[in-house]
């Protein structure tokens, strides 16, 4: 069905844009620019490479259902998707902190809009990389 392959194609979240490996997420915990906003930090380190990936670091204690923690992290990748033209050769890490609220996806959406920009402010000035 060509409709459907359509409709999913734009929805791809290929393996080249993501982090896999506990290397990779330990990696940019060790030495990052942070940002962060109502209960959500975006962690990020040059990666070497021409395009930026993401990785999900999504916390039970803060999103304590599974369904709440799957929300988060589809609202972070549809964000990332819009900005990653943006974003460069970055690894970046989102997690979770208290005061994040699952159920409001307009809120996250808002913050990410906010971090995604001071994000690429923060790498742009920082000589720690």
């Amino acid at each position: 069905m060509p409709g459907g392959e359509d409709r999913g194609a734009r929805h791809f979240f290929p393996r080249a844009v993501r982090l896999t490996r506990r290397q990779e997420f330990t990696r940019v915990f060790q030495r990052a620019v942070r940002v962060s906003e109502d209960g959500l930090t975006l962690l990020a380190r040059p990666n070497g490479r021409d395009h930026p990936r993401l990785g999900l670091a999504i916390s039970r204690k803060h999103a304590r259902t599974i369904a709440a923690r799957n929300r988060v992290k589809r609202v972070v990748r549809e964000s990332f998707r819009r900005h990653q033209q943006r974003l460069g050769g970055l690894d970046i890490v989102a997690t979770s902190r208290s005061g994040l609220d699952p159920r409001d996806k307009q809120a996250l959406t808002a913050v990410l809009e906010r971090l995604w920009p001071e994000l690429i402010q923060r790498c742009e000035r920082s000589s720690s990389f």
